[in-house]
């Protein structure tokens, strides 16, 4: 079942690093975990009570003055899904927007496709990420500059992956379903040490699609170490190596104003040739030295690489006097690469009887990008067209036979750097204020190696950040909080055009502030938590071209989204588990010099939700059921084309014993055709059938 995988220079040096951990294990131990029925009944609570993401340091969600929601993977890998952005579906205004090349992401009507972030180091490459080594999926909405640096217009998605825990069973899992899904995955844990604990996650998964010739391939390699070198001082180390070959699926065109009227099953490309084929490294070390018994400090290095290549022939619109679907073709051989160093010093301090959480921090990064992108060669310069096909009958043997021509060839280098300071001041036992800033040097240059000419940007920054907690009753606590972020030119995709006109105008940052209040509850004896959430968030200073030259940019764009959210999850009563809630929002473009002021922002929707219900004893029989709603969105900024809004019902139902767990899984019972996201009004992606998926887990 598992395909062959040749280890990577870092794989090998990973398997060094085990051996000679092993050879020159200490005496010291690690602090000892039970593995008892409380520590599996909290993994089936679906509530993360501390989290990381919003604070960096481990802070009582309930604390922190901005919403932030989690999502623990087993809620979408029981359903058979191994997608990132449709693990955050149904979050309260959350969207995705991506298709079968990337993740893409929006949080409250703004892009975060360049937020993504493994264990709190940035991951911003365009690849489609895999979940069987992710513990969790931490979403923290709004502005977060203050601590991550550039970015992060709508929020951040940090995934929080799977590491070593002493005296850890260990677990088999083997899943297969529709659209001949086939998977076995093994997550492995050991102990060969009082002080030195692993863990290996691997597996491989195979699949089809509901959607004429489109499939893939997955395979997934993660092992890692936590050693307790002395009584003081751990290392984490963990390595992740992932490859996912898949046909590409660009969905189906608009038309008149809607998604095309074709069975969902249509498909445009040439799925006879194109492919994509994602091959991902990841290796982060983190020590954790603890200095005394209120100050640690912590160093953490990320290392990605990612090499992507495709070839993919896509629709690019759709002419209703012919009635054929417009296409191109590109192939691209991308090869990245990400350096970042972090190091952080947190401490307890009390002053004039106020007690202070302090977070000092500084950060290096080093960034590079090679992606070198051909195209068709256009019939006036010798070459031949891409082939029309038929919207109603495509004919997908209509293949381009012609010659491709070299687009572009840059190599891009991002160095950043950024220092931060972090206050979590508690005044007394009703009063908490948060206070922070962070100070970062931008540096992004691109080299065009076709026409020999580089050019840089430069950009320095300032963000501010300030919250406050107010709890005058035990289990409830309100909050406001105001953020600012800065998105300098270059930092999205990693890179500029050299020479482009408008480089030298109005090249200062895009920046995003958002002010919000809302109150966090605890109810039913601290088993269920709730999140009430209002918020404006605006991105302004955003680039338009000047309408009486386009070559000239100009910073007056305006876009807001204003919108209120709530939450709830946890433990209601007894084996009653449940997730979910409800945003509302409105997300337009304000100001805008290119006809689009007034339009919705596309791919969000005013209105969606989620409700999941879960009945889940210690043994025995389990079951769980959801509805997921989303309202209408435009495919495009331009307001041309309508996604219809849409509820989808699943569910589940398992059988568990102390080693064995089976399952099955119903998605879209109801078999509703749907389309849950567009990259443009020419590429909209069409939602999952009726589909079941049975698994099986053995632990020992």
């Amino acid at each position: 079942m598992f395909a062959p995988c040749r280890l990577s220079p870092l794989t090998l040096g990973l398997s060094l690093l085990f051996s000679a951990g092993l050879a020159t294990a200490a005496t010291t131990t690690l602090p000892e975990t039970s593995i008892t029925a409380d520590n599996e009944r909290e993994e089936d609570n679906p509530r993360v009570r501390d989290v990381t993401t919003a604070t960096r340091t481990s802070t009582p969600a309930r604390y922190v003055p901005q919403a932030i929601d989690s999502v623990k993977t087993s809620s979408v890998l029981d359903y058979g899904s191994n997608n990132l952005v449709k693990a955050l579906e149904g979050i309260p205004n959350v969207s995705g927007g991506g298709d079968t090349r990337f993740d893409s992401l929006r949080i409250r009507g703004f892009d975060a496709s360049n937020d993504f972030y493994l264990d709190g180091i940035r991951d911003d490459s365009q690849y489609t990420r895999d979940l069987h080594n992710i513990e969790r999926i931490e979403v923290l909405k709004g502005p977060a500059a203050v601590l991550y640096g550039r970015g992060s217009q709508g929020g951040i998605v940090n995934r929080v992956s799977k590491a070593p825990e002493h005296g850890r069973r260990s677990s088999i899992e083997a899943r297969g379903g529709s659209q001949d899904l086939r998977s076995l995955y093994a997550d492995l844990s050991a102990d060969p040490s009082d002080n030195i604990s692993l863990r290996l996650n691997m597996g491989n998964e195979d699949s089809n699609s509901f959607r004429h010739g489109i499939d893939g391939s997955r395979q997934l390699f993660a092992p890692s170490m936590s050693w307790q070198l002395t009584p003081d001082l751990n290392w984490l180390v963990q390595y992740e190596y992932s490859r996912y070959n898949r046909t590409p699926d660009r969905g189906i065109p608009g038309a008149h104003g809607r998604p095309a009227d074709v069975g969902r099953s249509t498909t445009y490309g040439d799925t006879q040739r194109d492919y994509i084929d994602d091959r991902s490294q990841s290796l982060r070390s983190r020590l954790n030295y603890q200095l005394s018994d209120n100050w640690q400090l912590r160093h953490t290095l990320g290392l990605f690489r990612l090499d992507s290549d495709f070839d993919n022939t896509y629709q690019t619109g759709y002419d209703p006097r012919t009635n054929l679907v417009t296409r191109q073709r590109w192939q691209q051989d991308l090869s990245t690469r990400n350096l970042f160093n972090n190091l952080e010093a947190e401490g307890d301090v009390s002053t004039w009887g106020l007690e202070h959480k302090l977070l000092l921090g500084l950060e290096f990064g080093n960034q590079r990008r090679d992606p070198m992108l051909s195209t068709a060669l256009a019939p006036k310069a010798g070459g031949k067209a891409v082939p029309s096909l038929d919207l109603d009958s495509p004919n997908r043997h209509l293949q381009h036979t012609g010659a491709m021509s070299v687009s572009s060839n840059n190599h891009t280098v991002v160095d950043s750097r950024g220092l931060y300071l972090q206050d979590q001041i508690r005044l007394n036992d009703e009063w908490q204020v948060l206070l922070g800033m962070r100070f970062d040097q931008f540096e992004v240059e691109t080299t065009n190696k076709l026409r020999g000419i580089s050019e840089k940007q430069n950009d320095n920054s300032f963000s501010p950040r300030l919250g406050v907690v107010y709890s005058p009753w035990r289990d409830h606590s309100f909050y406001a909080s105001w953020s600012k972020t800065y998105s300098p030119v270059g930092g999205g995709l990693i890179g500029i055009t050299p020479g482009a006109p408008g480089n030298g105008n109005q090249t200062d940052p895009e920046l995003t502030r958002q002010k919000e209040i809302g109150v966090k509850s605890e109810w039913f004896d601290d088993r269920l938590s709730t999140t009430l959430a209002l918020y404006e968030l605006e991105l302004y200073n955003r680039r338009t071209r000047d309408p009486n030259d386009p070559n000239i940019i100009l910073l007056t764009g305006l876009q807001r989204s204003r919108g209120i959210e709530l939450t709830a999850t946890g433990n209601v009563v007894g084996n009653w588990y449940v997730r979910g809630g409800i945003g509302l929002q409105d997300a337009t473009i304000v100001k805008d010099n290119n006809g689009q002021q007034g339009n919705r922002i596309n791919d969000v929707a005013k209105r969606n939700a989620s409700l999941f219900v879960t009945w889940k004893p210690e043994l025995g029989w389990y079951a769980e059921t959801g509805l997921t709603l989303v309202g209408d969105r435009y495919a495009d900024n331009q307001n041309t084309t309508v996604l219809p809004g849409y509820g989808r019902w699943d569910a589940l139902a398992g059988y568990r014993t102390h080693d064995w767990d089976v399952r099955a899984a119903l998605s879209n019972i109801t078999d509703k055709t749907y389309y849950s996201s567009a990259t443009s009004a020419a590429q909209i992606q069409v939602g999952d059938p009726r589909s079941l998926v049975v698994t099986g887990t053995y632990s020992f």
